[in-house]
């Protein structure tokens, strides 16, 4: 018996493993592409079901897609009834991971990894390497699919095993719970699905006590996104909880009408390991044709369930008005209102990248990857209004003023950027677990101090298109470069004697002068002002 649940638990190690390096692989190849598509596609309710369901069908993770959603929501990237959308579409795309599953390839398993191990090990470019990747999960999981089978055979003779198992039948709402329980434990709707797969390819598993549990892997599929959305904002938790809400409702309705769900898998040809994938399919499916034509009244629902005023961050220019380009001195006014709002911005991620590492917060993280793109899009737009703006003719004092604008725009650009490479090193810091002492931490902090008011302060010398205030920037940034060569001496002392990790010395280093170069992007914006006076 212990040699058997051993066999098991590792079979169900093997599939989880290559589970999730298969959906490793499909990410990091298309999981770019994947992120712009739900940003600009998701507009209207069908068409995000339609990008929900091929976006959870390539990456091979409802999971994945969900969290994403609840990151764009939170970043102002999308709306609640979009999320809603994309949420019901990677509901049915996840269903695309059972089916797979319920294929018959034992004889083709070890072919498959030993070729995926080859392009893999041999392959020159990143797409030859991750789709090698994609085939050696691939067949990863066939193999603990196949290895819990074969475990799992043995209890076909175990009476009480099998008692419990058509108890199940008996008792769906236990079975449900079974499926709930079992899902949010393994954080993988599919990962269970396959384990009951397995139990239906050893004869174990009867279509009756299935489908119970299937309808509780949909319920226990939720905590990725519950867990997600914790200390996001209210719009993101509400994504949270409307995931939640389909998921349980439909589960509900599908319980109640449990015979004529079997009657319906029945209908469908295939077997037992087949029906299994089917019901998955059929159910998320028949799930979303039920609440589609209801979305904006489930929506109402969801935000009467989590009322409260939700700060939005709003996508894209708010000052621009191209019907002012006529009025060179009123377009400007515009433009560096919309650049301070840009800066402002700039300046929340470099907070939020600092907190992230000196707090070792991921989702202060996520928030600045999120909001990098926002940075961007705002830089993309203001350039170009200011580039229609050079079309017409200007006094050579608006002139100056307008070039002094488009290199703020880069400078402030560049400032997000550095803002994003700090939160890569606050995430190398969590996931690495690199030690930093103290000391450190307190020079660090000092440094993004000194950083950040420096920066408040071009931001204010831009706004006000004040000559003391850039001054003031000025002045300061000397401060920053002073206390930069100063850090970098006691991080070279620490080094030589030994009292520095060589890890965290790399990531202290990249901080410190990532903070350095933001001091000198302020400095710029400073000596614009200054020059255009």
């Amino acid at each position: 018996m212990l040699e058997m649940f051993l066999t098991l638990f590792g079979g169900l190690a093997l599939f989880l493993y290559g589970m999730q390096a298969m959906a490793d692989g499909l990410q990091k190849a298309a999981g770019d592409r994947m992120r712009r598509i739900l940003e600009v596609l998701t507009g209207i309710p069908l068409i995000g079901v339609v990008v929900g369901a091929f976006v959870t069908a390539i990456i091979q993770s409802s999971s994945a897609t969900t969290v994403m959603v609840v990151g764009f929501v939170n970043a102002g990237l999308m709306t609640l009834k979009q999320a809603v959308g994309v949420i019901m579409g990677a509901n049915i795309g996840t269903t695309i991971t059972a089916q797979i599953i319920a294929f018959k390839i034992t004889q083709f398993i070890f072919p498959l990894i030993a070729l995926g191990f080859g392009i893999n090990f041999l392959g020159k470019s990143r797409a030859t390497k991750y789709l090698g990747q994609v085939l050696l999960g691939f067949g990863i999981l066939f193999l603990g699919m196949d290895t819990m089978s074969q475990a799992m055979r043995p209890l076909s003779e175990n009476q009480t095993f099998i008692a419990m198992m058509q108890d199940f039948g008996h008792r769906p709402l236990l079975g449900l719970l079974v499926g709930l329980g079992a899902t949010a434990i393994l954080q993988s709707s599919s990962a269970t699905t396959g384990i009951m797969i397995a139990l239906a390819s050893a004869n174990l598993l009867s279509i009756e006590a299935a489908l119970p549990m299937l309808l509780g892997t949909n319920i226990g599929t939720c905590i990725t996104a519950v867990l997600a959305s914790i200390g996001t904002s209210l719009t993101a938790k509400r994504a949270a909880l409307a995931h939640v809400l389909f998921n349980v409702i439909g589960s509900v309705i599908f319980l109640l009408f449990l015979e004529q769900f079997r009657l319906a898998v029945d209908l469908l040809p295939g077997d037992m390991a087949r029906q299994i994938a089917n019901a998955h399919t059929l159910f998320n499916v028949a799930n979303t044709l039920l609440f589609l034509p209801l979305i904006n009244l489930f929506v109402s629902f969801v935000i009467k369930l989590a009322p409260g005023k939700e700060e939005i961050i709003i996508k894209g220019p708010v000052y621009l008005d191209e019907r002012m380009l006529g009025t060179p001195a009123i377009a400007l006014s515009l433009a560096t209102k919309e650049l301070v709002r840009m800066a402002n911005l700039a300046h929340q991620m470099v907070v939020e990248a600092m907190e992230a590492f000196l707090q070792k917060d991921e989702r202060k993280v996520e928030w600045v990857y999120e909001h990098e793109d926002l940075v961007d899009e705002l830089a993309d737009q203001i350039t170009a209004y200011l580039a229609k703006l050079s079309q017409g003719e200007m006094n050579p004092v608006l002139s100056k003023k307008h070039t002094g604008l488009l290199h703020s725009v880069t400078d402030i650009e560049r400032i997000g950027d550095h803002a994003e490479n700090i939160a890569e090193m606050a995430l190398a810091r969590i996931q690495e677990n690199l030690p930093f002492s103290d000391l450190a931490l307190e020079e660090i902090n000092a440094l993004s101090s000194l950083v950040r008011e420096t920066y408040l302060q071009a931001i204010n010398c831009l706004q006000h298109d004040s000559v003391e205030e850039a001054k003031k920037t000025l002045a300061l940034e000397k401060r920053i470069d002073t206390l930069e060569k100063e850090l970098r001496r006691n991080h070279i002392s620490r080094l030589n004697t030994g009292k520095c990790f060589p890890g965290s010395g790399v990531v202290y280093l990249d901080i410190v002068s990532n903070l350095e170069r933001i001091g000198d992007h302020s400095n710029n914006i400073g000596q614009i002002i200054l020059g255009e006076h």
